[in-house]
This record gives structure tokens, C-alpha cells and sequence, in this order.
């Protein structure tokens, strides 16, 4: 019983990562997410209350789906190498397509729909900055890490814009050594800090 409920919810939320991708947020049908989950409206209200919840359980799910997975790597017993890991990974992943997508259609639909803005933040970065904050107050005793991570996350954004414009997309090395040195200039900045 419990694996069928799953694999319904599972179905809506692919079915609601298709209609949100493809339509945006404010012209996403439940009615169409229904039918492309082959479910029936009610069923996906009765898994998903409101549009805004389905919105935030479906970036959670593209999140999980499609290998958002860079915070495992702050579990490297050594930091420089865990930063480096995380780095890489997080770059990887906002250079990736449907990352992309759903920035689109945040950037798209903020001003209509203000309230995904709030819902993408609840699900999303928040989650890694959270992560990233934990991982400098215990490794190396930062006791306010909000701007460290605020300027290491941005370093790591550096290639997202090329890549949206169409401008191209880094190659392996240059993500590596991206991921290089901003870890270089985090460390240093917070051992001169």
C-alpha cells in the first residue's frame, strides 16, 4: 500500500516538474498535472494542497532527482578537499539544465508570482547554506559565516551567467579550477579574518 501511494506522488510530482518547466508557475494547470500523472485532481490536492506546496515539493524533488548531491562532499574528513568537493559539485549543478530551468522561470515569474521567490528559498538554498555555515562553525570555528558563504557561493556562481546567455559552458578543468580558487580565497580570507 505504502509503495503504491509513492509511486503516485512520485507521478505527480513528475508530472508537476513537466507542467512547471514547460509552462511556468503561473500557467501550470492542476488539471493537466492530473491528467499527465494519471491521477485525478482531487488526488493530487489530496497529496499536494495548494499549487505553492506542489511548486516547493517539486524543486525538493528536481533537487534530490537530478544529483544536487555537493553538501555530501563537506563530510571529507579533510576540509580543503571537502570545500573543493562541494565546490565542484555545486558548480556542476547550476550549470545544469533543469537548475537553469527552474532559475528561468524564477527570474520569469517573481514579479507575477512572488510567492515561488519565498518557496524556492524555504526549499532550496537555504538548505545549503545551512549546510555550508554548520560545516565553517565546526571545522574551522567561524562564529558568523553568513558573509563567508554569501561570497563563496557567489565566486562559485561565476560561469552560471555565460551559460544561461548561451555563452557556452566551462569544460571540466575549468570547473576544477574554479572550484580551486575560490576555496583558496575563502581559506585565506578567513584565516587573515
Amino acid at each position: 500500500m505504502e509503495e503504491k501511494r509513492e509511486a503516485k506522488r512520485l507521478s505527480i510530482l513528475n508530472a508537476a516538474r513537466e507542467e512547471f518547466l514547460s509552462a511556468g508557475y503561473e500557467a501550470a494547470n492542476m488539471d493537466r498535472i492530473a491528467s499527465l500523472a494519471a491521477v485525478t485532481k482531487q488526488t493530487v490536492y489530496r497529496y499536494f494542497p495548494s499549487k505553492i506546496e506542489l511548486f516547493e515539493a517539486t524543486v525538493r524533488f528536481v533537487g534530490q532527482s537530478s544529483n544536487a548531491d555537493f553538501v555530501r562532499h563537506l563530510k571529507d574528513p579533510d576540509t580543503r578537499a571537502a570545500l573543493e568537493g562541494f565546490a565542484q559539485g555545486f558548480i556542476r549543478w547550476h550549470i545544469a539544465d533543469e537548475p537553469l530551468r527552474i532559475f528561468r522561470l524564477l527570474v520569469a515569474e517573481s514579479a507575477k508570482s512572488p510567492e515561488i521567490i519565498e518557496s524556492f528559498f524555504a526549499v532550496a538554498p537555504d538548505e545549503t547554506s545551512a549546510a555550508l555555515s554548520q560545516f565553517l562553525k565546526e571545522r574551522l570555528s567561524v562564529a558568523d559565516p553568513d558573509e563567508a558563504v554569501l561570497l563563496f557561493t557567489s565566486m562559485l556562481f561565476a560561469f552560471r551567467d555565460d551559460v544561461l546567455f548561451g555563452r557556452g559552458r566551462p569544460d571540466e578543468q575549468e570547473i576544477v579550477r574554479l572550484a580551486e580558487a575560490a576555496t583558496r580565497v575563502l581559506l585565506a580570507d578567513l584565516k587573515n579574518g
